[in-house]
């Protein structure tokens, strides 16, 4: 019962937002008292965080999935937009920045192993293309790694990009092909230029 309420709430809070959706629509949605939700979630901030970091840890292993399967490193990084905009039902309810705002620790606590997590796969994606000739071969590694982190952070802060102007999904593909302008050697650009060509098809 208990991950049958974690994958309920995690779908209600990734399609109506995590301040939107109360104890009692939980319960009416999985069609049970609230005190059995209680009895394996003292509160609503503990479900909350135990739905993150549960979402977190699934997306981190696919991630991992994904840097095993030996891709060139700007398709790589197609692959996890991808999965992880698939996994996150593509933002409709900007579910970090909601986090930020109503849960702000439990936000600093996943701020913080999403960056563990993103700057490891970063750099290493970034040391591969440098080594494959498709990234510049004069790239601040460490400096990369963070801007880009920056960056991906900031696509998700409605007050800096209003959601029903810029969709989550074209806004993601805006701004990797922008960091890959930025560090893509030409014949990387070749390559950047073939996946924006197949994804428009």
């Amino acid at each position: 019962m208990r991950e049958k309420i974690l994958d309920t709430a995690t779908e209600l809070f990734l399609n109506l937002g995590f301040k939107s959706v109360t104890m009692d629509d939980l319960a009416q949605q999985l069609g049970i008292s609230k005190k059995t939700i209680y009895s394996h979630f003292k509160n609503k901030p503990e479900l909350v965080k135990e739905c993150t970091l549960g979402l977190f840890h699934k997306i981190a292993d696919g991630i991992d999935r994904i840097c095993q399967e030996d891709k060139n490193p700007i398709e790589e990084l197609y692959e996890i937009k991808r999965f992880a905009l698939l996994n996150l039902k593509n933002e409709k309810s900007s579910p970090q920045y909601q986090l930020k705002k109503y849960y702000p620790q439990i936000y600093a606590t996943l701020h913080k192993k999403q960056f563990e997590l993103f700057k490891d796969c970063v750099r290493i994606n970034i040391l591969k293309g440098m080594e494959q000739g498709i990234y510049r071969g004069n790239l601040n590694v460490d400096f990369v790694t963070r801007i880009y982190f920056a960056g991906m952070t900031s696509l998700k802060d409605e007050t800096i990009f209003p959601r029903p102007q810029f969709p989550m999904l074209p806004l993601m593909d805006d701004y990797l092909e922008y960091h890959l302008r930025g560090i893509a050697t030409p014949e990387g650009r070749k390559i950047l230029k073939t996946i924006i060509t197949s994804n428009q098809d």
